[in-house]
């Protein structure tokens, strides 16, 4: 315990520093935190289709003056880069939520939604179904992580189904996300225990494995790749 005890403790003392590397038994993570103050937004399409990038939406923030600040991939999508489940941008809903259990980690249930609005919020997917929040922003992904502080029941402690790995975690309060990617191949297991025992979210939502992406401004991280679909990110002026 004091072990854990410790690293929140550290956690706690930079929490307001952006990104950082951070380790949580014997794994390597990069940990984001958002405030639900900050500008933080969804994207996946412009008007010649999909973004795909990190780059592209840099670039349609420029003539505003804004840039991206901090961003990951946040959910996941088909082969025409469309989102598999529930996606709201600016208030208007673009893609469905499903309900309904399926093939992949995405149709794992419980799986849910990352809302965006006054408060941050994970949301299971049946009591976001019969609560309707209103999101500014929403994403579905899957499987949840964390439940109510309850890690996911499917997952197995010992399993061998080791990727790069990447997620959300919300404070109690929805005043703050932390998002995290494994710089190591972790199961699910650990990768949940990460946001509820090491970083201290009592809810949280996978957001995709081998693709995992992430840019920070700051540090100048740019991961790179195959084209992608929604995305989440931090504005701020240039």
């Amino acid at each position: 315990m004091w072990r854990l005890a410790f690293m929140l403790a550290v956690w706690a003392e930079h929490a307001a520093a952006g990104c950082r590397v951070v380790a949580f038994e014997g794994a390597s993570y990069t940990v984001c935190e958002v405030s639900a103050a900050d500008d933080l937004q969804l994207f996946h399409a412009g008007p010649e289709g999909a973004l795909g990038s990190f780059a592209a939406v840099d670039q349609a923030l420029e003539p505003q003056g804004l840039r991206l600040d901090f961003a990951m991939n946040a959910g996941m999508y088909h082969r025409d880069l469309a989102p598999v489940g529930l996606y709201v941008e600016d208030g208007v809903q673009a893609t469905p939520l499903v309900t309904r259990a399926g093939p992949g980690n995405f149709g794992l249930v419980p799986n849910g939604v990352f809302c965006i609005a006054d408060r941050l919020r994970v949301i299971e997917t049946l009591a976001f179904a019969a609560e309707k929040p209103a999101c500014r922003f929403a994403t579905q992904s899957g499987p949840m992580l964390v439940i109510a502080g309850k890690l996911h029941p499917k997952f197995l402690a010992d399993s061998d189904s080791l990727n790069i790995r990447n997620g959300v975690g919300v404070s109690v309060d929805g005043s703050r996300a932390v998002f995290a990617v494994s710089n190591d191949q972790v199961n699910f297991y650990t990768f949940a225990r990460l946001f509820r025992d090491g970083l201290g979210m009592p809810d949280a939502l996978y957001f995709d494995g081998s693709i995992s992406r992430l840019y920070d401004h700051d540090s100048g991280r740019h991961d790179a790749g195959f084209p992608m679909g929604p995305m989440v990110g931090v504005v701020v002026r240039r």
